[in-house]
């Protein structure tokens, strides 16, 4: 890794990018690293943007094109901090632009691509199933759109479809021996498969979209 490093970090809500949510835990992550290898920090860029729509990030344009010019390394704290579009990290590696995800610093450039494809994949695929459902749900004659209560109930309607959405995939990672509910949040993490509001997965909404299928792993912080 070069001994100069440009952090970019990101959040996916403008509720999180003016509370902090994820960026300390971002920011640590990161410094430890570059610490560790003995880096300089020269640059740090925070971009609070959905991961789907990568091409709209001016802070990370920016930060490329400090690297290109400083001949620097772009650290990140995971790889969906970019994005979880093929197309997008294709270009990146593609750029000539030094980048490492602190959290799998040892994977090559094909594994990342590897990773990247998944995740891309399997966000797509749960669009997909969230939208069938609600329609299906429309189809039934349920009112989708509407305020007070009635909004309310439409919303856990709504969340109880997305977590039927999630299903397959949540039985798949239990059959790989992760019951707890930490297990299964740095797993879909892992994965970078969009929370609720399109972020990171967290102990409590993990735990909640579990209720909702009738989980039953141990909710431990």
């Amino acid at each position: 890794m070069d001994a100069r490093c440009l952090c970019y970090y990101r959040v996916s809500t403008q509720r999180q990018g003016q509370s902090g949510l994820g960026l300390e835990a971002q920011h640590q992550e990161v410094k430890l690293y570059i610490d560790a290898k003995r880096g300089t920090i020269i640059a740090e860029f925070t971009e609070t943007e959905s991961g789907k729509k990568a091409s709209n990030r001016p802070e990370l344009l920016q930060a490329l094109e400090l690297c290109r010019k400083q001949k620097a390394t772009l650290a990140i704290a995971k790889l969906d901090r970019l994005a979880r579009n093929v197309h997008f990290i294709s270009g990146l590696l593609e750029a000539g632009v030094n980048f490492v995800a602190v959290d799998q610093p040892m994977k090559d450039r094909f594994m990342l691509h590897v990773q990247a494809a998944f995740a891309e994949e399997e966000a797509r695929r749960i669009s997909v199933r969230t939208k069938e459902a609600l329609a299906a749900a429309k189809k039934r004659g349920v009112v989708l759109g509407a305020t007070g209560r009635v909004r309310a109930q439409r919303l856990k309607r709504e969340a109880v479809l997305r977590a039927q959405a999630l299903a397959p995939l949540i039985a798949e990672i239990r059959g790989m021996g992760l019951t707890q509910v930490r297990q299964i949040r740095d797993e879909l993490n892992q994965r970078g498969v969009p929370g609720p509001g399109g972020g990171r997965w967290h102990l409590p909404t993990t735990h909640r979209t579990l209720a909702r299928l009738g989980g039953k792993a141990r909710f431990e912080s």
